[in-house]
């Protein structure tokens, strides 16, 4: 049976009682970007090793296949390996995170328009509608 790399690392997260909001605060994600990566089966090293940084947790146990003792993080030292069976499917995970963020920017520019029954496209500059 195949290791579910999202729920491993939610489990963690919710035993260790971290907000999943501070989380992706700290990490610079969204909320729905986290809790998508809990229903993906297999997540980007980088990703359990950020928030192995956070939680100042060692995944080397969960993931042995991923991470390996060796680099300093904190207390807890490991580092993480790519390995072959990893790589389908991480490049679509890591644009479907970006295509949900664009979506969540996109409806919160919506709402905004709605709001103010369009007079928001007038007012705001270009930069602001592609950074919002």
């Amino acid at each position: 049976m195949e290791l579910h790399h999202g729920q491993t690392v939610e489990r963690i997260i919710r035993r260790n009682g971290y907000s999943i909001a501070e989380l992706a605060r700290i990490i610079k994600v969204n909320r729905r970007s986290v809790y998508n990566w809990f229903n993906q089966r297999h997540l980007k090293p980088e990703i359990i090793f950020r928030i192995g940084s956070v939680l100042n947790h060692d995944f080397s146990s969960e993931f042995p296949s991923l991470f390996v003792k060796g680099e300093t993080i904190g207390k807890t030292t490991f580092h993480y390996t790519e390995s072959a069976e990893n790589a389908p499917g991480l490049e679509d995970a890591n644009w479907k995170d970006k295509y949900i963020d664009l979506l969540e920017k996109y409806n919160e520019l919506l709402q905004l328009c709605i709001k103010n029954k369009g007079m928001i496209l007038f007012i705001l500059p270009l930069q602001c509608l592609l950074y919002f």
